[in-house]
This record gives C-alpha cells, structure tokens and sequence, in this order.
C-alpha cells in the first residue's frame, strides 16, 4: 500500500472562553488555527492527521509541504515504524523538537488512522483496548485569565457543566487560591505553569501552593530540559509533579524517569512524533512507575488520537478538553464534552474523517495537494 499523495489543510475557526483572558502562548485565544493533513493510498484508503502548531501551524506547513511529503510519497503506508524511524534519523540535523516532529506526527497518526480502516478497527481496538462504554472524565483545562476574580468564575463554570477536574494555567497564589475557593475542596484542581520559574523560585513556590491540594504542578521549571531542576522541585516542592508537553522523543522521557523528575508524563501526540512514539513513552511509563496522562491542547484528528490512546493506555486518568467553545468544528459533536465526559468514536480509525464543508468554510489558505 503506498501513499501516492499528501494534502494539508490550515484551518482557523472562532473561540470563545466565556470571560476576558490575558495573552497567553503569544495569543488572545479568541481564534484557534488547526493544520490536518490527509494521506491517500493506492489502495483507496485515506487518513487523516493533525499537526501541533497554532500560530506555528504555518511553519509547520512548510514543513510538510517542502520536506515531509517528498520524503514520504511513494513510501509502504503499512510501514508505520519503519518509516517513522527513517524520517526522524532523516531530518534529525533540523532538531529533535520543533515543526518537523509536528510534522511527522500528523503524518504517524495518518497512518495509524489507515491501519484501522484497512483493519475495519477503531484505534484503541487496533492498540488491544475497548472503549469504555461509559467513556471517560475529562478535565476542564482553562485558559489563563490573570485576574483573581474571573479565574474563579471560569472554574466555577467548568464545575457547573459536570467537569470534576479543573486545571489552571496561571502563575500565581491569588489566582490558584480564589478557584480553590469558588470550587469547593472535593474538585480535583491541576496547575499548568507553562515553564515560568528558575528551580529555586519554582521550589518557593510549590511550598507556598501546597495549601491548596493541587493534583499536580505541571512545568514548573525553565527551561523544560532541566531535569535534574525538576526532580529537585519534586523532592522538595511537597507536590505531584507533570511534565512532558515539551519532550523531544521517548530518550527525553527516559532521562526524566531515570532522575526521578516526574509523578506523571504527558506526552501530547501532535508534537511527540505522533502515535508511534506515544506507544513508546507508555511502556517506558509503566516500566518506572510513572503515570501516564496524555497532552491534548486540540480539536482536531490529534484530538481523536487521545482519546484512543487514552482508552487503550490510560482510561482511568481525566482526558484534557480545552475549556473554549468553538465556532465550528470538523468533528462536530465528538469533541464535546458533556457533563464533563468524553467518549471514544467507534468507527475504524481515528472514527471519523473530517467535515469537508467545514475545512473549505474556515480554510485559511487554499489546500496544497503534493503527489508522487
């Protein structure tokens, strides 16, 4: 089965929080930009995968577009690790980390979306697992609102619509402290810091939020590749330590296990390389007692991804579903999260193929079709 052409599609679609929000990532977060890409067969299979980006999305593009798809078309698309091991050692000269494994992520999670389909699967089938019929909690991740006051309106939103888990991205204690208070001492609260702090700083600071039962500080320390600076928070912060956003490949993931930096690993399949090293960086897991809890900051064929990684790898932890309602969606309902619950498509593959209407409806630039 060979792929005989790739196709990118960059999409930007409205958002909104329901409250004002401080700039955040270098954006308002009132719109979101998606890049899918979809590979197609000789055999007349298709797939569908999703490139972190963002406001990166169009450097990402360029990527696949001038790099990637040459190197792949015309490359065995039952191949999957195969392939993913000579594109990486292929394009290692241009970073380990970075548009490139973006790239290759959305191109791995294509393929393992033809997998299925050729299998008549649902991933998480394909990967040994059944979803869980009543499917899965998820977590309310919150965007970072500065003020005091509206951090704790959103939270309190986020508990109102079911969600028993909330996380925050800010990096404060007032903020931390005042959505402690509007949500109550029996809501799971998480706080993502987004990498703010020196070690010493992050230390202080893990002592000064242990007061308000956090589930986990998330990326505490700058830069994320100080992992030694990180198991010292660990050890002295006094608080569950998450940390893998940032990873460059599962050897990442193997130095912050092996110096005892983290409580839980949250590889995010958009960015890590895609389904192939996720796989990976699971087992490594549970080979030194580490929990695993998936990066999902997306709506698009990533965000299918996570859910069957999730329910094949990790159905117990809560799914993270950024805390926005979007204008549109190509998935439609399967990114919705009611009652604060997530569950997983059962059609072969990721479970559904983007709408084409919507991708032609918010396109931010025509699609690029490459062939072999």
């Amino acid at each position: 089965m060979k792929i005989t052409a790739m196709e990118t599609h960059l999409i930007r679609v409205g958002c909104a929080q329901g409250a004002p929000s401080g700039s955040f990532a270098g954006a308002q977060w009132t719109r979101l930009d998606s890049l899918f890409l979809r590979v197609i067969t000789d055999q007349g299979l298709e797939g569908w995968g999703e490139a972190f980006g963002h406001a990166a999305c169009p450097i990402t593009r360029t990527a696949i577009e001038t790099m990637l798809a040459p190197a792949a078309l015309g490359q065995d698309a039952r191949d999957i690790r195969g392939l993913h091991q000579r594109l990486a050692q292929q394009f290692h000269l241009y970073g380990r980390n970075g548009p490139l494994t973006y790239a290759l992520s959305a191109l791995d999670i294509a393929l393992w979306d033809i997998a299925g389909k050729a299998a008549n699967l649902p991933l998480c089938r394909l990967l040994g697992a059944a979803p869980p019929a009543e499917g899965m909690a998820a977590y309310a991740s919150l965007m970072r609102y500065q003020e005091p006051k509206a951090v704790a309106e959103a939270a309190s939103r986020a508990v109102a619509a079911g969600y028993r888990h909330i996380k925050l991205h800010e990096i404060d204690v007032p903020q931390v402290a005042a959505a402690r208070e509007a949500i109550g001492p029996d809501i799971a609260l998480m706080l993502d810091t987004n990498c703010p702090w020196p070690v010493h700083r992050a230390i202080a600071m893990a002592k000064a939020l242990a007061r308000y039962n956090l589930s986990w500080l998330e990326e505490p320390v700058w830069p994320p590749e100080d992992h030694a600076g990180l198991a010292r928070v660990r050890r002295e912060g006094g608080i569950a330590i998450a940390a893998g956003e940032n990873a460059a490949g599962r050897h990442d993931f193997l130095g912050q296990f092996a110096l005892g930096a983290l409580d839980i690993a949250q590889p995010s399949v958009t960015k890590i390389g895609g389904i192939t090293p996720m796989l990976a960086i699971a087992s490594l897991a549970a080979g030194h007692g580490v929990r695993l809890v998936p990066h999902c900051a997306y709506f698009g064929a990533g965000y299918l991804a996570s859910l069957h990684l999730q329910a094949a790898l990790a159905p117990d932890a809560p799914f993270e579903r950024l805390f926005l309602n979007l204008e549109a969606s190509p998935y439609h309902e399967l990114i919705e999260a009611p009652g604060g619950r997530v569950k997983v498509p059962e059609g072969p593959g990721l479970g559904r193929d983007p709408d084409a209407e919507i991708l032609r409806r918010f396109a931010l630039a025509p699609p690029q079709l490459m062939k072999a």
